[in-house]
């Protein structure tokens, strides 16, 4: 039996599940499952994914950017890293296993290793990227986005509803903002990129396919919006005085939710959510006076994401204006489209392939760190299914068997990259 095969066959399913029912605890007893990046609890998480970790025989470290990183070392120390993970932090009564699959899968892969006594030719890293979800100031892929140099000053100073900046919070889990100015990774730093994921859509589980082979992830671009009017009484202004910032508001939203209807096809994949409202003031008997939403396009066309936010704001500004009230719009991140490496795509369903697990080519319409990686190093994603295609719901769900087959698919991956050689390497 080859060493493969040894590492693969300590693999456990089992462990990878208790611990998955472990980390979930770190949660909103009140709002389930709800683990904010930079939270307590999150903190707590973090805590208890270290130990995990250095129970995994791996290293653990806190990068510039907040990132959550354990080392597992190679035959060939100078090599460069093949790197898996993903993120631990959640949305608002989101899913419990968005995400944490990705992080876990890539420690009980570790503990595989180090207790078969294998060693990769590379050496190998398991990260949890600091705050994937959109956080509270409005930046999504946090630690994915500082790794590459995405991180703008601008959105290091973005500030949360409570207050203090996004850079203040990436200093409290352990980070160091400052240093922010550089990627932590340049082009070629890393010998590859695989994470694992549940798909959040309905594909696999009505085709009843375990394995889905990622071939590219859609860009998203978010704006801050504030409509703003005037707040009076309720009672005493007449309907023909008022400026309802929530009416243009909700006309906006209205429009946005046409525009995209329209514009999605076969070829172009577009939509738009707004998810997020602030209104001020929040009152029943009040007349809202300012309304802030976060308007967020997703689209596998780069045209798409770079026009869609101009023409939308364009097109009702002269319906607001007849309101009297005002338009306010700036562009709050933007991630452009991304193709897979496609050696590593084939090596991900050739693995599905030699472990007889059926496999599905399919593009992913949700964003992920890989979009970031991808950038830097040949990168890849294996999906299995989630129940209902739900997802960023309490009502997520996996089976075991399925998440057995995802992480034997990664496992599989990491061994055959270990082997590949790309055309960067040098």
């Amino acid at each position: 039996m080859s060493s493969q095969h040894v590492a693969l066959q300590v693999l456990s399913s089992q462990r990878l599940w208790q611990r998955l029912e472990t980390l979930s605890t770190f949660t909103d007893p009140e709002r389930p499952w709800t683990r904010r990046a930079f939270s307590p609890r999150f903190i707590a998480s973090r805590q208890w994914l270290t130990e995990q970790m250095q129970q995994a025989g791996l290293s653990v470290r806190i990068d510039s950017g907040g990132n959550l990183i354990g080392r597992l070392e190679g035959k060939q120390p100078h090599a460069k890293a093949i790197m898996t993970g993903s993120h631990s932090d959640t949305v608002f009564d989101g899913g419990r296993y968005d995400g944490i699959i990705g992080v876990l899968a890539g420690i009980e892969v570790a503990k595989a290793l180090h207790d078969s006594g294998e060693q990769l030719d590379h050496p190998f890293e398991v990260v949890d990227f600091l705050s994937e979800e959109p956080s509270d100031f409005g930046v999504s892929c946090v630690g994915s986005r500082a790794m590459v140099g995405a991180l703008s000053a601008d959105m290091l100073a973005q500030r949360a509803p409570a207050g203090g900046t996004l850079a203040e919070a990436i200093a409290l889990v352990g980070g160091a903002p400052d240093k922010l100015t550089v990627p932590l990774y340049q082009t070629g730093d890393l010998h590859a990129f695989v994470e694992l994921h549940i798909e959040q859509g309905p594909v696999l589980e009505r085709q009843q396919i375990p394995i889905g082979v990622v071939t590219d992830l859609v860009g998203i671009r978010r704006f801050r919006v504030m409509v703003t009017g005037q707040p009076d009484h309720s009672g005493t202004t007449p309907m023909t005085h008022r400026k309802d910032a929530l009416v243009g508001a909700a006309m906006l939203i209205q429009a946005t939710y046409h525009k995209a209807s329209q514009m999605n096809s076969d070829q172009r994949y577009v939509v738009s959510t707004v998810g997020y409202l602030s209104v001020t003031p929040n009152s029943s008997n009040a007349v809202p006076g300012k309304v802030e939403l976060m308007l967020e396009i997703r689209s596998n066309d780069a045209e798409v994401l770079v026009q869609y936010g101009e023409q939308l704001f364009a097109e009702v500004q002269p319906a607001l204006q007849a309101l009297g009230l005002g338009l306010q719009a700036e562009s709050v991140s933007y991630g452009k489209p991304t193709q897979f490496t496609p050696q590593v795509v084939d090596v991900i369903e050739h693995s599905a392939k030699a472990l007889g697990y059926d496999s599905l080519r399919l593009p992913s319409g949700a964003g992920h760190d890989a979009v970031y990686l991808a950038a830097i190093a040949p990168a890849g994603m294996v999906f299995i299914p989630c129940l209902n295609g739900r997802s960023h719901c309490p009502e997520e769900a996996i089976k075991l068997d399925e998440l057995e087959a995802g992480l034997k698919v990664l496992m599989h991956s990491i061994l055959a990259v270990d082997q590949q050689t790309f055309p960067d390497d040098r």
